[in-house]
């Protein structure tokens, strides 16, 4: 595939990741919120390249961080939604060739939703003390878990559909 449709995929998938964030938006005890954006970032790792799925989801989620306000985690959230991404990539690349595509994604759903939930308990604990931050956990959990179940049934539209954006 050229490297323009894979831009543009990127970007499409961008811009979704943003929106799903936006769409739903649940305040969580820390000045976060609880949000479906994690679904796409799933989408992100597993149906794009690595590189363009990291970009895709941090900028998509981090663009949604800047318009609701929440500039202050712009950057933590660029870095661990991109990591999310990779750790989809690679863990359902690692592990897909030991079991079947379903279990692969979801435990690979899981591995990225537990570098979130830790991602945001380290950045929060800096900001606001690791005691405090702690607050935060069960409700990421929660979005983690949305996220893992609404990544998965994503892709199963996807596959579905025949869309491969690799």
């Amino acid at each position: 595939m050229n490297r323009i449709r894979k831009v543009v995929y990127a970007a499409l998938i961008a811009a979704l990741a943003c929106v799903a964030t936006m769409i739903i938006k649940v305040p969580s005890p820390l000045n976060g919120y609880v949000n479906l954006g994690d679904s796409v970032v799933l989408l992100a790792g597993f149906a794009l390249s690595p590189l363009y799925g990291f970009l895709a989801a941090g900028l998509g989620s981090a663009l949604a961080d800047l318009l609701l306000g929440y500039a202050l985690y712009a950057p933590a959230t660029f870095l661990i939604k991109g990591l999310m991404a990779l750790v989809a990539f690679y863990g359902f690349g690692l592990l897909n060739k030991r079991m079947k595509k379903l279990p692969s994604q979801i435990l690979s759903g899981v591995l990225a939703e537990v570098l979130m939930v830790l991602g945001y308990l380290v950045f929060e604990g800096f900001l606001y003390g690791f005691s405090a931050s702690l607050v935060n956990v069960p409700a990421n959990a929660v979005q983690g878990v949305f996220g893992i179940v609404v990544g998965t049934l994503l892709m199963k539209v996807f596959e579905k559909a025949k869309i491969n954006l690799k």
